[in-house]
């Protein structure tokens, strides 16, 4: 009887916890739509996801870790950045790659590397590559993918080499090889074809090297340079840049036409009374 009892109290509580949730998410969902619709009703138009690109990835090989990035940031269809630095330092043994809002990558990187290395201190030994993960993936939930922050984390601490792939939302995958980015799939289908286990650096090093330069050469929103980061145990080697894919080639045309090649159909000249001024610069007595 007891037991009966027991089973129909908790099935009564998971039914009234699942119609209460279902009731919130309602209502949450119907409030949004009233907001999106009283903002078009005043002329206001929803803002739309910004469209970010990059290509960054990670391996584990043998003795560690090898994290690749490309160098391109882009504002809209502008390359803002050639040579952007998208492998940002948490720790002395733990690095990671960011793609998404340039802002949001550098500033969640830096916030957390500044928690772990009070963390260090408070604890004085190396901060574990779970505990960064941890902290990011919690940073990153709370504020339910609003930061726009896609991260490949790799590092090696007393349990050897880790590496984590972390959503926007919070999610996060330990795999022997992760892709991040708007080229994720270019460089996905690298590494699936070509990797093996307990690699050497050096095969790491191409491995990852030729899935970034897939990334660049089959998504517009990657290019320009390919970094490299290999972290194995006490030692981080930062290659920056570790090899151009994209190298500019010299012109082989010529740009140049004669005057009267285009007719010009119409002109006009506007004459301006313009008073030229001298200017004289004093300098300032510092005695």
């Amino acid at each position: 009887m007891y037991d009966f009892y027991c089973t129909n109290s908790i099935k009564t509580w998971i039914i009234m916890t699942i119609f209460f949730l279902l009731l919130i998410s309602y209502f949450c969902t119907f409030r949004n739509a009233v907001l999106e619709f009283e903002c078009n009703k005043l002329g206001h138009s929803i803002p739309a996801a910004r469209k970010t690109g990059t290509t960054i990835c990670g391996v584990v090989f043998k003795d560690g870790i090898v994290l690749g990035a490309d160098t391109r940031a882009t504002e809209g269809m502008i390359v803002a950045d050639k040579n952007c630095s998208k492998i940002h330092y948490i720790s002395p043994n733990i690095y990671c790659c960011g793609a998404g809002t340039a802002a949001d990558t550098e500033m969640t990187t830096q916030i957390i590397s500044s928690n772990l290395e009070l963390h260090s201190l408070s604890t004085g030994r190396l901060p574990r590559v779970a505990t960064a993960n941890r902290m990011l993936k919690q940073m990153l939930f709370r504020y339910q993918g609003h930061i726009g922050a896609a991260l490949v984390l790799g590092g090696v601490d007393c349990n050897g080499p880790h590496l984590y792939s972390i959503y926007p939302h919070g999610s996060t995958d330990k795999l022997p090889y992760v892709t991040m980015g708007s080229g994720s799939l270019a460089a996905m289908a690298v590494f699936e074809d070509r990797y093996e286990q307990n690699m050497e650096e050096e095969d790491a090093k191409r491995l990852v090297r030729d899935a970034i330069a897939a990334g660049i050469f089959n998504d517009l929103g990657s290019g320009s340079n390919i970094d490299l980061c290999v972290i194995t145990k006490g030692k981080v080697d930062y290659l920056r840049p570790h090899d151009m894919a994209n190298k500019k080639g010299v012109r082989t045309g010529d740009y140049k036409y004669k005057r009267g090649t285009t007719g010009v159909l119409a002109k006009a000249v506007t004459k301006l009374d313009l008073e030229v001024v001298e200017e004289t610069v004093q300098t300032m007595d510092t005695s």
